[in-house]
């Protein structure tokens, strides 16, 4: 299991899950997160909200969906974001690969879903 100092610093494994996963995909929702990153839905979802409420996440519905992104009128979304890109930056390509194996866009068959 892949643990990062965002565990440390935010406290629990689904804030962890939360900004990495967000960070990878530039948006996300809470079944999401809890799937790939094997955590409970209700605490991912209570992790979204609190970051919501601070302002460093925004949402929007898509259908029954509530699909969560980066608030790009906050300066502390701004400063979250480039904390979770040195974490995200340091992960080991077998790290990434494990934690963000499938593919949430289209692309070409051959490009890496992994960047």
């Amino acid at each position: 299991m892949f643990s990062s100092p965002l565990h440390e610093l935010f406290g629990g494994r689904a804030a962890e899950a939360v900004l990495l996963h967000l960070f990878h995909h530039g948006e996300t929702h809470g079944r999401a997160v809890a799937r790939d990153f094997s955590v409970s839905l209700v605490s991912v979802q209570r992790q979204l909200e609190r970051f919501e409420r601070s302002g460093a996440l925004v949402c929007r519905h898509q259908g029954r969906t509530v699909v969560y992104s980066w608030n790009p009128k906050s300066r502390l979304a701004a400063r979250l974001r480039d904390l979770v890109a040195v974490v995200h930056e340091g992960m080991s390509i077998e790290a990434k690969e494990i934690l963000f194996k499938e593919r949430r866009a289209p692309g070409a068959k051959d490009q890496p879903a992994i960047r």
